[in-house]
């Protein structure tokens, strides 16, 4: 029997699309001719034979991109059973997430991305949060440190019964879900206090949010006489697994970067370079899952599938990084406005 440390972590089932390739080939020389067409009779210049050309251009260039980037889809299945057995000590991971404006993107938002990644099925010592606030807000702060309380109750819940969804506000809007049954009166009893004291937290933030208040004392007093625009560097460790204790919770922590009124942020881009600097001094982990703030987890073994991936010997000398398909909730029927990006998310976009 072979070794089952030398099977692949994941493998690559290609797609036959030869006659996609061939129709699309066949246009991309058409377009090709036309615009050789439009070159020879440069003459006949005018302001319809300009905007044709640009047009024919346009298109002409989408559509190579579009081939080059659908030429070999494929469909990647990882193995991260196989990940478990072939590496005898699974790498750190430092957890990127970022937002911008605690009205746009509510702290409430925040804090259930925080939890699901808190909470993901990965040695807790081996991962770290960071949370990157551009808006300089108190109350992103505020929200963070109460979600920390909370998290010492939900992720060993969401462990205990393998919980899928691990953000809160998805988990409990839905029926409950879990591979052990649901009926025992162990598991309605912790479901019913996971809920109150999710339900408390979500008052907690939304009263504070409503007395628009800026707190000035203990941990606050940094955000005295700050602006969103125009303040120094703040960094806060909420929470720090100082032990390296494997059932504990990931280290959590806070950072708001400097900010001065000449002198361009470079918004997302300039957010994650000082998050890769703050966490190169902290944890320096050597590799890094980045997140928008309303991006929440629902799959606990995310890492392990990104994991498959960049840790296969083959992986290793190609891949630099693994990006995942979305899926996108809340959105309008039959998504009028394209917000679900499927062609990006089910077409272009290599899935897993």
């Amino acid at each position: 029997m072979a070794n089952q440390n030398s099977f692949p972590l994941y493998q690559k089932h290609w797609y036959n699309h030869t006659y996609k390739r061939v129709t699309e080939s066949l246009l991309l020389v058409l377009l090709l001719l036309q615009l050789g067409y439009r070159a020879i009779s440069v003459s006949n210049y005018s302001f319809p034979w300009f905007l044709a050309f640009v047009c024919e251009s346009w298109f002409t260039i989408s559509l190579f991109f579009t081939l080059s980037t659908q030429w070999s889809p494929a469909e990647i299945k990882t193995y991260p059973e196989r990940l478990l057995q072939s590496v005898q000590e699974v790498p750190a991971v430092d957890m990127f997430v970022t937002t911008a404006d605690p009205v746009l993107e509510p702290p409430i938002i925040t804090v259930n991305t925080v939890l699901s990644l808190l909470a993901l099925d990965y040695p807790p010592h081996k991962l770290a949060c960071y949370v990157s606030d551009d808006g300089c807000s108190p109350l992103t702060f505020y929200a963070l440190q109460e979600a920390s309380k909370f998290a010492k109750f939900w992720v060993p819940f969401c462990k205990k019964y393998d919980v899928q969804v691990r953000a809160p506000f998805r988990y409990f809007s839905a029926k409950p879900q879990v591979s052990t049954p649901t009926n025992t009166p162990e598991f309605k009893q912790e479901w019913l206090q996971m809920k109150n004291m999710y339900d408390d937290l979500s008052q907690k933030i939304e009263l504070e949010t409503s007395q628009k208040s800026n707190p000035s004392h203990g941990d606050f007093s940094v955000f005295s006489n700050t602006e969103r625009t125009n303040h120094p560097s703040i960094i806060k460790v909420i929470w720090e697994n100082k032990e390296d204790l494997e059932d504990g919770l990931p280290h959590l922590i806070y950072i708001s970067r400097e900010k001065r009124p000449k002198h361009s942020h470079h918004f997302k881009a300039g957010a994650m370079n000082v998050l890769t600097r703050v966490s190169g001094l902290i944890t320096n982990a050597p590799f890094m899952l980045n997140v928008d703030c309303d991006m929440i987890v629902n799959n606990p073994k995310i890492v392990h599938h990104a994991l498959c991936i960049l840790l296969d010997p083959k992986g290793q000398k190609e891949v630099a990084f693994a990006q995942c398909p979305q899926q996108f909730y809340a959105t309008l029927k039959d998504d009028p406005f394209g917000n679900q990006m499927a062609i990006l998310m089910k077409v272009i976009e290599i899935k897993y």
